[in-house]
């Protein structure tokens, strides 16, 4: 479902696929996420996702304006993962309820890898 609001002027209504995109590009401006990953159906691998595919890595489900997100990342060697999915999920939080309007009722993170980075 997708959100929507009404105002004086019309109907808004945003996309799914915007929120993930804004999403995950917040999440990505958080320390310790080396990026978005998706498991590939063929081989069962988790790849990483280029910046342009980021949006494939986070799922949005909205009901009733109450935006409930999944995120399949990446994190970097040595961080607290703990510490890392705190800062995403506030971060995420703040970006998605300033700019839609809408409330963020869940945040899921799931951890698919781990890497080194130079």
């Amino acid at each position: 479902m997708k959100g929507k609001y009404t105002t004086d002027y019309g109907k808004v209504v945003i996309e799914n696929s915007v929120i993930a995109k804004m999403a995950g590009m917040k999440a990505l401006e958080c320390a310790g996420i080396v990026g978005m990953a998706a498991l590939s159906k063929r081989d069962g691998l988790v790849k990483l996702l280029t910046r342009n595919s980021i949006a494939k890595g986070v799922k949005v489900e909205v009901q009733n304006n109450d935006v409930f997100l999944e995120f399949h990342v990446i994190v970097a060697f040595g961080v607290s993962i703990e510490t890392v999915a705190a800062n995403l999920m506030d971060a995420v939080k703040y970006q998605v309820e300033r700019t839609t309007g809408f409330t963020v009722k869940k945040i899921s993170i799931i951890v698919e890898g781990v890497r080194v980075i130079d």
